[in-house]
């Protein structure tokens, strides 16, 4: 079987090769590179311009057009998958990508052709830590007072006083129940905290076979019930701006909106004008529509947010295994004929 990796600075290309031969022994790989001669600091600017954009909105490794004309597999970690290249692999059975964020592949174009698109999500477990990290850290003020403390302030009441309370005493509402949504209600238990969710592509059953206690409820609901909600989604064109001024306004005026997930899930202005406004209690952001974040940005004029750096899934292993992992999974798939981790099947078998 042939398998053809686009990789950059993020994995080098031997991670992928010995992954692939770790479940082929027989595999021919080639390695296809994209823009690794530019500073990481490029690349992440390119990786932000696909996420918004879409696949379409950096180029393509010219070199990956050829070279997938015959492969079987194609894998990526961040260089985008168009169209184009898409339908310049004849013989395509299969593309893969080692992150969980799928914006820079076009899979209507690959769902269209019949070809599954799996990934990984290498992050999980840190971004669901850091998901409940940051719900703590807005709730209970734990961001906001260190830095007044390292200013010499020794301040014990916040914007948010005649609310706050334990997590126990909380009602937190999950949007999108895959992966990470699931490992963030599970956390969430284990501090006795009332767990609801809304995921059309769930149901009671699969949550009681992951052992989990969350009721499904309407999105709707989950918004005008839950005293945080924290989101879980990919982009998609269904999703993008889902949580907008409608959803938001349904929400308590001491609730919390918590995003570790993708900033095209929620209205911008929506979400900007709730907090300034105070008709949603607090916020917590570790993704942006556009980053850095400007000097000048409105959020950074708020004192009922708490802000992070992009930085749930950075912990020191989370990107060099995940060949490994995608690997894996796509071993299941060979032999099971269905993974959770194929984000068109459904489609494609209908």
């Amino acid at each position: 079987m042939r398998y053809v990796v686009v990789y950059d600075l993020g994995i080098p290309p031997e991670n992928f090769e010995e992954a692939i031969r770790g479940i082929d022994a027989e595999a021919e790989v080639t390695c296809v590179p994209w823009h690794v001669d530019e500073p990481k600091d490029r690349l992440a600017e390119r990786q932000l311009n696909l996420e918004v954009n879409g696949p379409e909105a950096e180029e393509a490794a010219p070199e990956a057009y050829e070279a997938v004309a015959d492969a079987d597999v194609l894998i990526t970690h961040t260089a985008p998958v168009p169209a184009s290249l898409v339908e310049a692999g004849r013989k395509l059975r299969l593309v893969g990508c080692v992150r969980g964020g799928m914006e820079h592949v076009d899979v209507a174009a690959c769902t269209a052709r019949g070809i599954p698109v799996i990934h990984c999500i290498r992050n999980a477990e840190c971004t669901s830590d850091f998901t409940v990290g940051l719900i703590l850290a807005e709730t209970r003020n734990i961001a906001r007072s260190h830095r007044d403390v390292m200013a010499g302030r020794y301040r014990r009441a916040y914007v948010n006083e005649g609310y706050t309370t334990s997590m126990r005493d909380l009602c937190v509402g999950v949007v999108g129940l895959g992966h990470i949504g699931k490992l963030v209600a599970r956390k969430l238990a284990g501090f006795g905290t009332r767990v609801i969710g809304y995921d059309p592509y769930v149901d009671a059953g699969q949550l009681a076979d992951a052992g989990l206690d969350v009721e499904l409820v309407g999105l709707e609901e989950l918004f005008g019930t839950a005293d945080v909600v924290t989101l879980h989604m990919r982009v998609t064109p269904e999703t993008r701006n889902m949580v907008g001024a409608d959803l938001i306004g349904r929400m308590k005026p001491t609730a919390y909106l918590v995003n570790a997930a993708r900033a095209g899930v929620l209205d911008r202005d929506a979400f900007v004008d709730a907090l300034r406004e105070r008709r949603i209690g607090g916020g917590a952001l570790d993704v942006y529509w556009e980053e850095p974040l400007a000097a000048d940005d409105p959020l950074l004029q708020l004192d009922n947010v708490t802000l992070t750096p992009h930085i749930a899934g950075t912990v020191v292993d989370a990107i060099p295994k995940s060949p490994r992992l995608l690997a894996e999974e796509i071993r299941r798939f060979w032999e099971t004929g269905t993974s959770e981790m194929v984000v068109n099947l459904a489609q494609i078998k209908r």
